[in-house]
């Protein structure tokens, strides 16, 4: 009998089952890029095609073992990108890519940061003048537009979120207030991809934190909307560039500590 009841040791797995959800921690920073890098690729792969509609909310919760809120922002990012338009009350469907022509930046131009930084300087010479247009032209109307998108950004910093979608919101609102379709065509044409921290992660490795590191970005773009608001199209150009440029200059210095 005392020699039945000794295989007690079979209860050792149990803690192995126990510390199942280490793996966790993976997942803190790439839920929303896990989400949108895999539906891009479904839909680049053809798997998912022009006209098809997406897996539901819940049916993409259930896949990736995520939030709904997560779910939403990819869905935001994808859109952004031109991928997919949702039409409320029926679901969201992959649409038709726009033509690139002979100008195309493509996911594998942000392979490095280098990659990031040449994007940046690209976004400096061309959103330094939309700010500077945009002060001269701005309606009511785009000011409200650019509030709402400030307001989110905050909202998304007390989520927990990485606040891209309302990041690029604000940089495409600035844009559509130039008056000028070129300018919001090309933004929407580079999507969310240009927020360098989709490429790399800036939030958790700034020096200061992840929730002071978007303070300051918020911080940088409350200037450029009251230089806007104020129709100072020349503050407008300065905040813009410095805002942008601070961003270039933060990558910058990562790239030293990795040569």
């Amino acid at each position: 009998m005392s020699d039945l009841s000794t295989p007690k040791p079979a209860s050792a797995p149990l803690t192995v089952a126990a510390s199942a959800p280490a793996p966790r921690p993976r997942r803190a920073r790439g839920l929303v890029s896990e989400v949108v890098d895999s539906l891009s690729a479904s839909i680049r792969e053809g798997q998912l095609k022009t006209g098809d509609k997406l897996p539901t909310e819940t049916e993409i919760m259930a896949r990736f073992d995520v939030s709904r809120t997560v779910v939403r922002e990819a869905i935001s990012r994808l859109q952004a990108s031109g991928l997919v338009e949702t039409r409320h009350g029926i679901g969201t469907f992959v649409i038709q890519p726009p033509e690139a022509g002979n100008f195309r930046i493509a996911q594998a131009d942000f392979a490095t940061l280098a990659d990031v930084i040449s994007v940046l300087e690209l976004r400096i010479s061309l959103e330094t003048e939309t700010a500077g247009l945009a002060a001269q032209r701005r309606t009511e109307a785009h000011l409200q537009a650019m509030a709402a998108a400030l307001q989110a950004f905050q909202q998304s910093i007390e989520d927990d979120s990485d606040a891209v979608p309302s990041d690029f919101q604000f940089h495409m609102e600035v844009a559509r207030a130039t008056g000028n379709r070129h300018f919001a065509d090309l933004m929407t044409y580079l999507g969310t991809m240009i927020i360098p921290r989709t490429r790399v992660n800036t939030p958790s490795q700034a020096p200061e934190g992840r929730k002071a590191y978007l303070l300051r970005v918020h911080g940088e773009h409350e200037s450029i909307y009251n230089a806007i608001r104020n129709q100072d199209a020349e503050a407008a150009r300065a905040a813009m560039r410095t805002h942008l440029s601070n961003s270039r200059e933060r990558l910058r210095s990562r790239q030293s500590l990795t040569v």
